[in-house]
């Protein structure tokens, strides 16, 4: 990968360039908002000169009583310029997260006064200046005195990460008021709040449809049978509404910071069960993020996340796996699918999306089997004839509560079967608690 070698942790780099990602959001998520506004990211305090940038502590130092630390502080020795950066290492678009004047409303709660919002304002303003402008400006001057003249070309940014209420969309029409006037080529990211549905959801969604947002973002951290109950959730989205954004979602089987799972097999096949929803609804859903991304192994107080790592080594979780298969095998065009006349969304533990790769003649068809039978599914391809040669990738474990872990980093791991599509019966084999793509060539 270009410029990989400028990342002290070339193994973690190399994790995430393996993902084929499309964007990186940064900084995170409740981290942009602070406990408090005085504690909130500020973007220009990460970026110049690295021995010059100040500590702040972080605003997840107190947060759980189970796991305090009172001595977690950010150094921003990886700042803004630097998650650019990687961003380009990684050929994935920007997607930078500014706060918008309220600080984290599971905590304090504040907020900027109306009148004093113009400062927040400028520094999203400054900061597409930063990412996009030349270096006759300020601070496309800056970036190019840190190494980079060319623009970094930045096409997204994200007002508020969780916000909701009346609070944060008189904020937000500020926002948007301004940055459409000076720089509308950008597309704007708006919150819906930090659940999937119930009343701070309801209502964030009847006020952007009054604004008509470019992309709204949506976060569900739930159980795996919620991600299983709701794989058809965007099947009868508004097709003339805004685009959806799943700027954060995992499965956990404990919502819990002392439950004794990380990622487990159980979590990792819901999410690839749900991702089939995601998948066959891309003309709604443009972008979707797990989240967290990166954990260490002795320092943590999120269980689910994605990468984890300490000193010398890391692994990423079965969850991993599924979101790098989803992105590895993602296709030109999607295509229509059904079991039995009906969206594939759970009958008998099936759930399943197909694409088509027309740079490869490739049909891609994914399949979660949640059922604990091992199942043989018949297989009818209008409009096109396939090879008998299947590429099949299985990623499976019999034990829902299987993990992956520093001493055994490949536990849960793709593997490549031989299959032959039996065409008699136009049929292929799925194993019990398995996710599953198969590759087509097409005639």
């Amino acid at each position: 990968m270009e410029g990989k070698k400028r990342w002290a942790r070339n193994d973690m780099v190399e994790l995430l360039d393996s993902l084929d990602p499309g964007f990186l959001r940064f900084p995170g998520g409740c981290i942009v908002e602070g406990r408090t506004l005085d504690r909130r990211y500020q973007w220009k305090n990460t970026v110049g000169a690295i021995e010059q940038r100040q500590n702040l502590v972080n605003r997840w130092n107190t947060e759980y009583n189970v796991r305090l630390t009172p001595d977690y502080y950010q150094s921003f020795g990886l700042g803004f310029y630097e998650y650019f950066l990687l961003s380009e290492d990684l050929g994935a678009e920007p997607l930078p997260i500014l706060g918008c004047g309220m600080a984290c409303q599971f905590n304090t709660a504040e907020l900027v006064p109306m009148d004093e919002l113009e400062p927040y304002i400028q520094d999203a303003l400054d900061l597409i200046e930063f990412a996009n402008g030349s270096t006759d400006t300020y601070w496309g001057k800056l970036r190019a005195d840190m190494g980079h003249p060319e623009p970094f070309n930045m096409k997204y940014i994200g007002i508020g990460n969780e916000q909701w209420g009346p609070n944060y969309f008189e904020r937000y029409i500020e926002f948007e008021k301004v940055l459409r006037a000076q720089y509308p080529e950008i597309q704007i990211i708006s919150s819906v709040g930090p659940f999937p549905d119930g009343e701070f959801f309801e209502y964030g969604w009847n006020e952007l449809k009054k604004l008509d947002p470019d992309i709204v973002d949506e976060h569900y951290y739930r159980s795996p049978q919620w991600f299983l109950e709701h794989a058809n959730r965007y099947d009868s989205y508004d097709r003339n509404g805004p685009k959806v954004f799943a700027g954060e979602y995992a499965a956990h089987t404990e919502m819990n910071v002392e439950a004794p799972y990380r990622n487990n097999w159980e979590s990792a096949l819901s999410e690839a069960a749900f991702m089939t929803g995601l998948e066959r609804n891309a003309d709604i859903v443009s972008m979707s993020a797990y989240a967290p991304l990166f954990a260490h192994l002795d320092a943590w107080q999120w269980k689910t996340d994605l990468i984890w790592f300490n000193n010398l080594n890391v692994y990423g979780t079965p969850s991993y796996y599924v979101q790098k298969l989803y992105a590895t095998n993602s296709g030109t065009d999607l295509l229509t699918i059904s079991l039995d006349g009906e969206q594939p969304t759970g009958q008998q533990g099936i759930y399943a999306s197909a694409v088509k790769d027309k740079n490869k003649n490739e049909l891609i068809v994914k399949i979660a089997n949640t059922s604990e039978q091992d199942q043989e599914v018949m297989l009818q391809v209008l409009g096109a004839q396939l090879k008998n040669t299947i590429q099949h990738i299985e990623l499976k474990a019999d034990d829902l509560a299987a993990v992956n872990s520093i001493g055994q980093p490949k536990n849960i791991y793709p593997k490549e079967l031989k299959q032959k599509l039996n065409t008699e019966k136009q049929s292929i084999a799925i194993a019990s608690k398995s996710f599953n793509v198969f590759k087509f060539i097409l005639k």
